[in-house]
């Protein structure tokens, strides 16, 4: 029988994969365009983009599935196939292995609104949209939920919920942290502290808290979170943070930190708790692959 996530996790730290929106903008990807619908339109170069990850040493690889809740694909016009987009997500995911073991994670994003009384979204739509894309994925065989870049606790709790009611085997909760302006802390846009999501996501009944992207989450930082992570709540911890800071160049943000810079912080990560390390924003699979080989050194090392 194939060993589960968290099994895996018992015996060894894992390595995720990186950044998936870049990767399909220079895979021809037009700003703006419905990245999940390519799914469906061009499996190949999804398939291409992954395979690459999980060529480089990725453990563990996300599904293309960022946007792919009904109030997320409405926009671009392709909610009447979100079950068929999900579902292809899972399934390019998994062949990127090419029959090697592997997780795949399915992706569960933000709903791109706000809750009820700060904004628009009723929470029972809420809670409806989220469950549909959980039953879409774990319907399609994921190892595990994702649920990433979220900042308020708020929908990160309904989100949690929906997967519990989809019956995922894994659910993980990752929150976006920013850095404060004189570069002591982190908080999430909403203003919740790495302190107060460890406990809310093991209240909650999640199996591994994460972090990934926010303004200025690199690997330094991700190490800073992982240890308050570590002190308040005894679950797994996933950390999945930028190529380090970004830059602006014709109005664009540009990260520029190498694999090799990214990865020189890594045994702080592990040090700090973090039982899966990958990546966000700006990395590329070369990123990944420097990556797995400080992975593999700091066990080598015992």
């Amino acid at each position: 029988m194939k060993q589960t996530l968290l099994e895996a996790l018992q015996t060894r730290r894992l390595v995720g994969d990186g950044a998936m929106g870049t990767q399909l903008m220079l895979a021809g990807l037009e700003q703006g365009g419905c990245g999940e619908a390519w799914n469906l339109t061009h499996p190949d170069r999804v398939l291409a983009i992954q395979r690459r990850y999980a060529e480089a040493g990725a453990d563990c690889i996300i599904t293309n599935t960022f946007g792919g809740s009904r109030l997320m694909l409405r926009r671009h016009g392709h909610e009447a196939e979100l079950a068929e987009i999900n579902a292809a997500a899972a399934r390019i995911t998994r062949e990127a292995f090419g029959g090697r073991p592997g997780f795949v994670l399915g992706d569960v994003g933000p709903l791109g609104a706000l809750l009820e009384p700060y904004g628009d979204l009723a929470e029972a739509d809420a809670q409806s949209a989220l469950e549909e894309q959980c039953r879409a994925l774990v319907g399609a065989g994921v190892d595990a939920i994702i649920i990433e870049t979220q900042t308020s606790l708020e929908e990160l709790g309904h989100a949690i919920d929906a997967a519990k009611a989809a019956k995922a085997p894994c659910i993980i909760a990752s929150l976006a942290y920013d850095l404060s302006v004189d570069g002591t802390f982190y908080k999430t846009m909403m203003g919740i502290s790495p302190e107060q999501a460890a406990e809310f996501v093991e209240d909650r009944g999640a199996h591994i808290v994460a972090l990934n992207c926010g303004t200025g989450m690199d690997m330094k930082g991700a190490a800073m979170v992982a240890r308050i992570y570590r002190e308040h709540c005894g679950l797994p911890i996933m950390v999945q943070p930028n190529a380090g800071l970004p830059v602006l160049e014709n109005l664009k943000a540009v990260y520029k930190q190498t694999p090799a810079d990214t990865a020189k912080d890594v045994p702080a990560a592990l040090e700090a708790g973090a039982n899966i390390v990958g990546s966000c924003c700006g990395s590329t699979p070369e990123h990944t692959r420097e990556i797995r080989r400080m992975v593999d050194s700091c066990r080598a090392a015992g």
